[in-house]
């Protein structure tokens, strides 16, 4: 791999693989020439074949990974998005894939296999060396989104007592040390710790200081136990860039460092997205049958609540045949609310997700988005009124429109902001939920509130 990934002529100047890099692999890829293929991508960073794995169809993958062989660096296989990982997984030989987990660190084998079954993970173990058979063992007993999975358990460790000198000779002479550190944690005879020495610090100390007296005893211990997302805001909310992490009984069994917190981060924004979008976890190299059956679900819902909003549009089916204007103008009531919750509700999915909306400020914010909510309806209710009035001449339906965006951009307000922490304090998902709740509520007050207006003040 070469030293720096700018020197690669695959790439874009935006670090995308260039279409005709793409083109000449998968030329070669197509004639089977092995050599081409290897010499094409010996000058790539992992990070951009594990892309190419990702952007070429799961045929051209199949033929890529046989090509590459034994030459298939393991670095790639850790940075295969979820999807194309299993695939590939699938049709790797299981002694390759033991070859990389034995090359990678723990928690880089612990994402290889975790979503593999039971069998597949026995037969592709039995194939790793003991010692780092057993750590991912251990690993994987951990729940699937907790800091256990996360971690590495290769860490650095010393007694308070060793001098800089008999640390820095230990760090040269161990055999079973992470390949990247940059934290060593002192512990107690417990192996609780007690304190981190950050390695910046020990390199330009002398030899003879006792390192002790280079300890920050400001530890933020991370427990085996805590959810991901719990640990991706302690690094932000700290600045870390590396945590021990204990078990129950406060044993340092591992540290995670922020290239994992990273990954973390990247996978929580990706999946709020999907989940406002009520698409699941899909991803590009899903098959079609695979993306129906995730997005059905979603939209069966979706076809519920339309269909309770029409229940109350046939309420009122005889003030819209009297006057047809309301079935032009409905729409827009509606949509409007939509829009103006969605806007709220994206930004109090991001608030809790970040922890910026906790109980101390909730009152606070729910009174601010209402109020916003509020102002916004004042605002569209007299740019459609003057529409309204002008378009059909009418200006007690100018009054009833104007009224009706009022009352539907308040509402919309407040269930963009309530809806939401509403479901975290049930214990669900706001970013899976929130959305179908928000529209339904805007459309049927929407619905409801204009065409009942429209009934008591021009057919009253």
């Amino acid at each position: 791999m070469p030293d720096s990934f700018l020197d690669s002529e695959a790439l874009e100047d935006d670090f995308v693989l260039s279409s005709d890099f793409i083109s000449r692999v998968l030329e070669a890829v197509d004639r089977g020439d092995a050599a081409e293929v290897k010499s094409l991508l010996e000058p790539v960073h992992a990070a951009d074949i594990a892309d190419l794995l990702g952007l070429v169809r799961n045929r051209e993958r199949r033929a890529l990974c046989d090509l590459l062989g034994k030459d298939l660096d393991s670095a790639i296989l850790s940075e295969l998005d979820e999807d194309v990982r299993d695939q590939v997984l699938d049709h790797l030989d299981p002694a390759v894939v033991a070859k990389a987990i034995e090359e990678l660190g723990s928690d880089d084998g612990i994402f290889l296999l975790e979503d593999l079954d039971e069998e597949q993970q026995r037969e592709i173990l039995e194939k790793v060396p003991e010692a780092d058979r057993s750590a991912v063992e251990m690993g994987l007993q951990y729940p699937e989104h907790s800091a256990g999975r996360m971690m590495q358990r290769e860490f650095v460790a010393a007694p308070p007592f060793w001098s800089v000198g008999e640390t820095i000779d230990y760090l040269r002479e161990a055999k079973d040390l992470p390949d990247n550190f940059l934290d060593i944690y002192l512990t107690d005879p417990g192996a609780h710790p007690i304190g981190v020495v950050h390695l910046s610090q020990l390199v330009r100390t002398q030899r003879v200081t006792p390192i002790e007296d280079l300890m920050d005893e400001e530890v933020h211990v991370i427990p085996a136990q805590m959810d991901k997302e719990e640990v991706a805001y302690a690094f932000e909310q700290y600045d870390l860039v590396s945590a021990p992490v204990v078990d129950e009984t406060g044993r340092l069994v591992g540290m995670i460092t922020i290239d994992d917190v990273m990954d973390v981060i990247q996978d929580e924004i990706e999946e709020d997205i999907l989940a406002l979008g009520g698409v699941g976890n899909a991803g590009l190299s899903d098959s079609v049958i695979t993306t129906t059956t995730h997005r059905f679900s979603w939209l069966f819902v979706n076809l519920f609540t339309a269909i309770i909003a029409s229940l109350v549009i046939a309420l009122f089916q005889d003030a819209i045949a009297e006057i047809v204007a309301l079935a032009i103008l409905m729409p827009i009531v509606a949509s409007m609310g939509g829009n103006a919750g969605t806007q709220t509700l994206t930004v109090a999915v991001r608030a809790l997700a970040t922890k910026d909306l906790t109980p101390t400020n909730a009152f606070r914010i729910v009174i601010r988005e209402t109020l916003v909510g509020g102002l916004n309806g004042v605002l569209f209710a007299i740019v459609m009124a003057l529409i309204c009035f002008f378009w059909f001449h009418d200006g007690r339906l100018a009054l009833v429109i104007g009224v009706s965006m009022i009352i539907n951009l308040l509402a919309a307000g407040m269930a963009g902001i309530l809806i939401p922490i509403g479901l975290q304090r049930a214990g669900a998902d706001p970013a899976i939920a929130s959305s179908v709740f928000v529209t339904t509520v805007t459309d049927l007050i929407g619905f409801f509130v204009f065409l009942g207006l429209a009934s008591l003040v021009l057919l009253g």
